[in-house]
């Protein structure tokens, strides 16, 4: 098993290890081994759960909903499965509020190519030679 230091896990994902440390003081990463000295070592399956959390944090989930989600997706005790159906609305309503978010950035983002356009056309206006 590839085990990586800290400073590697914060490196490829793109957390820094300070929040590495905050996401395991709250719950969010669990059972963060240790080696013979005592240092946190992470490996490929830690990896890949720092990249699921990735993207809630990239995409706005609040830490509240993060936690929840950690909560029912890191239990593995019986009946665990039955959590599927709430992970999965967790996740539906963090996707339609990305989409909702998306939109409106869209709509924004128009908003702005419209005033830049009518900017670019002041200065043009402005540095078009005057006819006498």
């Amino acid at each position: 098993m590839t085990t990586y230091a800290p400073a590697v896990a914060a490196r490829r994902s793109g957390f820094s290890l300070d929040t590495l440390r905050y996401y395991e003081k709250i719950g969010l990463v669990r059972d963060v081994r240790r080696d013979a000295a005592g240092r946190r070592v992470y490996d490929d399956a830690d990896l890949d759960w720092l990249g699921v959390l990735r993207c809630l944090r990239d995409t706005g989930m609040p830490i509240a909903a993060m936690r929840r989600y950690a909560a029912l997706a890191l239990d593995t005790g019986p009946g665990a499965d039955a959590t599927v159906p709430e992970r999965l609305a967790l996740l539906e309503a963090h996707a339609a509020q990305v989409a909702a978010t998306i939109a409106l950035l869209n709509r924004q983002q128009a908003h702005l190519a419209d005033k830049i356009d009518w900017y670019r056309g002041v200065v043009r206006a402005a540095e078009a030679p005057v006819v006498v």
